[in-house]
């Protein structure tokens, strides 16, 4: 069997089976100290889940679970003693440690079991043997345990078969699946999650259950259902996760508005793509070039209001005007409902808005002008925006990839050329604020900021150069006319909200002698 990493996984290398030793002492020296503050405490302690499951794939990992049979918030204190790093973080309610000790994270918790309520978010914890411990976890192969006491050091536990199921590459639950679904419901995601980062199959029951029981997600905090949908999306191809929580309809219950992108649509010789596989091809682009988390999302959603516009015009087919400012706004939405960084999510945000510009723009006869007001408001996030865009180009034809992809590389070059031309990268007006106030004799207000924005106009359009000279004299010219106008504007408004008081005034004279 062979991992992603593509390291050969021990279990070929040597025939391993439920009681065999797979650590020797000394191979681990980490597990040797654990062991020997087991023996001095005479407790049993185990190393499981995770490392165990990712030891056998001959996967790095450095977190490991620590299962106490015992005092573990004694242990853990102990353990720290034993490594001479500071006391553990401690997690009273559910008798529970941490400890960091030269870039591993070690987890120390009792044997338990966890069962939520119908209507609950929190699991009630009740104490509970190995086996029950065991029994209770997500899937198989995250259920076996490694012994670090002495006098077995090293051996294998594996009562549910999980070795085999890491052999076949299969996740499946320990249980009947609606009962370990419905005990944590958020085992639901971790099952997609981890197919797709193991690579593994999901049992046919397993998956069955996943898509009957996905309602109970319902009852999860959404920044658990965040957190794992997060990971999903972090994958080298995030498709895989993405394509599977489609399938098996979780898509609809965590995120409804991704599933609306499937399907296509025909009138006549008229039809359009399946907008959901294009999504999910784009974020694999993205993720080949980035693993900015953050761009992987703002590709997720970059169409996703399309549903939502979609015309069918006699003369032009399918529409989708405007598909990129609601789903600006729609992103905004999604954020905040997922329970995302707010600065995550109003560069995503700003990413879908700006994300059909760039594509507009590899006309040849687009000006400078264009060029020079794109460069200015993706500001920062100009590189982030090229990336998008450029991932954003699919087709089937391969002779079609190319030709845009050259348009698009041409496009490129020419707004680097802008920037050089007209120093660009951190543009604003080169007359500041505090220099518009000398020479125009005002006090600060909104008037100095339109006078600003005049000053960057012109110099966007090609009026002047982005120099100081050019910009003062350009000021100097306009300043006279702006104020005026300016003067005049605030007489009317003063006017306007001086009418409406005396129509207020007189109706109510009239309504008192009335009285």
């Amino acid at each position: 069997m062979v991992g992603e990493s593509g390291k050969t996984a021990r279990t070929k290398r040597k025939k391993i089976e439920a009681g065999s030793v797979i650590v020797r002492p000394g191979r681990v020296r980490l597990l040797d100290r654990i062991g020997a503050t087991a023996d001095r405490l005479q407790v049993r302690v185990f190393a499981v889940g995770g490392y165990v499951r990712d030891f056998l794939l001959g996967h790095p990992c450095k977190d490991i679970d620590f299962l106490v049979l015992g005092d573990v918030l004694a242990f853990a204190e102990e353990a720290c003693r034993e490594l001479k790093v500071k006391r553990p973080v401690v997690f009273e309610k559910f008798s529970t440690a941490m400890i960091t000790y030269r870039g591993w994270r070690l987890d120390f918790v009792g044997a338990r079991r966890e069962k939520y309520h119908p209507d609950s978010r929190k699991p009630e914890v009740e104490a509970a043997s190995l086996e029950e411990d065991l029994t209770r976890r997500d899937f198989t192969v995250n259920a076996m345990a490694l012994s670090l006491n002495h006098d077995s050091f090293g051996r294998l536990v594996d009562l549910l078969n999980g070795l085999r199921d890491l052999h076949d590459k299969i996740l499946r639950t320990p249980l009947e699946p609606q009962t370990t679904f419905s005990e944590d419901p958020l085992r639901i995601l971790r099952a997609i999650r981890f197919a797709a980062q193991l690579g593994f199959g999901i049992e046919h029951q397993t998956l069955e259950a996943i898509s009957a029981m996905r309602d109970r997600l319902s009852i999860i905090s959404q920044e658990r259902i965040t957190d794992e949908f997060w990971k999903i999306l972090s994958m080298p191809k995030p498709s895989v996760g993405l394509r599977l929580l489609y399938i098996t309809r979780v898509m609809d219950v965590i995120f409804p508005e991704l599933s609306a992108l499937a399907g296509t649509a025909q009138k006549g010789k008229y039809h359009h793509k399946n907008v959901l596989e294009h999504t999910f091809l784009v974020v694999d682009n993205v993720a080949a070039m980035t693993s900015d988390p953050v761009m992987r999302f703002a590709a997720l959603v970059h169409d996703i209001a399309k549903p939502k516009v979609k015309r069918f015009e006699a003369e032009a087919g399918w529409t989708f005007h405007g598909h990129e400012d609601l789903g600006s706004r729609m992103t905004l939405s999604i954020g905040r409902r997922m329970r995302l960084p707010t600065d995550a999510v109003g560069k995503a945000a700003k990413l879908v808005r700006l994300h059909m510009r760039p594509i507009n723009l590899t006309d040849e006869e687009v000006t400078d002008s264009g060029l020079r007001r794109l460069i200015v408001e993706a500001g920062e996030d100009r590189e982030n925006l090229l990336t998008l865009c450029r991932a954003d180009i699919t087709s089937a034809n391969p002779k079609k990839v190319e030709k845009y992809l050259a348009d698009f590389d041409n496009m490129v070059t020419r707004m680097a050329e802008v920037m050089e031309k007209d120093r660009l990268r951190a543009f604003q007006s080169p007359v500041r604020g505090e220099e518009i106030m000398e020479l125009c004799n005002l006090k600060p207000g909104p008037l100095v900021g339109q006078l600003k924005r005049a000053i960057e106009e012109a110099i966007l359009d090609g009026i002047i150069p982005n120099e100081h000279d050019a910009a003062r004299a350009y000021l100097l010219e306009i300043k006279d006319k702006t104020i005026r106008g300016a003067q005049a504007a605030n007489r009317h408004a003063s006017l306007d909200v001086t009418q409406e008081f005396g129509k207020g005034s007189s109706k109510k004279k009239k309504e008192e002698e009335k009285k």
